[in-house]
């Protein structure tokens, strides 16, 4: 069985948020269209409770973008951005989201951040995704939502490591830096993951 994961579509990320990435928005609708070819659908979260470890605030005299390191893990600094129960941490009004199965909340350890749905950053903790997919019967993952070069591609490379075939639906996620994301497009491809449209998965 083939199942749909929706990365962190949440208000923060999306322009007007607090880590906007530009034509954020413009996914949700393709995220829509795509849900009712699969078996299985199931989003992901970002859920960081206030003063988490990735936020510059949490580090005196550090500035948002900056790369520092975060219990023994290199690490952006990132704006404040989906604290728990805040309407930047909502998923974004118009995601259809009656049939998403389970939602997986992610990053919600201070001391460390998560930026795949499947394990956080050290791979220390389980967030219990690849094993819910195999329950499931699952043994494909097709892969949208924010942000292509960061969450998309980190979820996607655990996906990989986890045994499952991939696909990243490319017209349906968006990036933050295009330079980074052709890194994680070249990574991923030499991995073995395929990238398709949303078209191609529709017709």
């Amino acid at each position: 069985m083939k199942a749909l994961l929706l990365i962190d579509i949440q208000n923060d990320f999306v322009p007007g948020g607090a880590l906007a990435v530009a034509g954020g928005d413009a996914i949700v609708t393709l995220a829509n269209q795509l849900q009712p070819h699969f078996g299985l659908v199931v989003a992901t979260q970002d859920w960081h409770p206030a003063g988490h470890g990735s936020f510059a605030s949490s580090h005196p005299g550090r500035q948002p973008f900056e790369q520092g390191e975060l219990h023994g893990l290199p690490q952006t600094l990132w704006p404040d951005h989906c604290m728990q129960g805040t309407p930047g941490a909502e998923f974004v009004a118009g995601l259809d989201q009656h049939r998403i199965e389970a939602i997986f909340r992610k990053g919600t350890d201070p001391a460390i951040d998560s930026y795949s749905g499947f394990f956080d950053n050290g791979h220390r903790k389980s967030t219990g995704l690849a094993d819910y997919l195999r329950g499931r019967g699952v043994t494909a993952v097709y892969l949208a939502g924010l942000a292509a070069d960061f969450c998309v591609y980190f979820s996607a490379l655990d996906a990989l490591q986890q045994g499952f075939a991939v696909y990243f639906v490319e017209d349906a996620t968006r990036a933050i830096s295009p330079e980074g994301y052709q890194q994680a497009r070249t990574d991923l491809l030499e991995r073995g993951a395929r990238f398709v449209t949303t078209a191609e998965v529709n017709a």
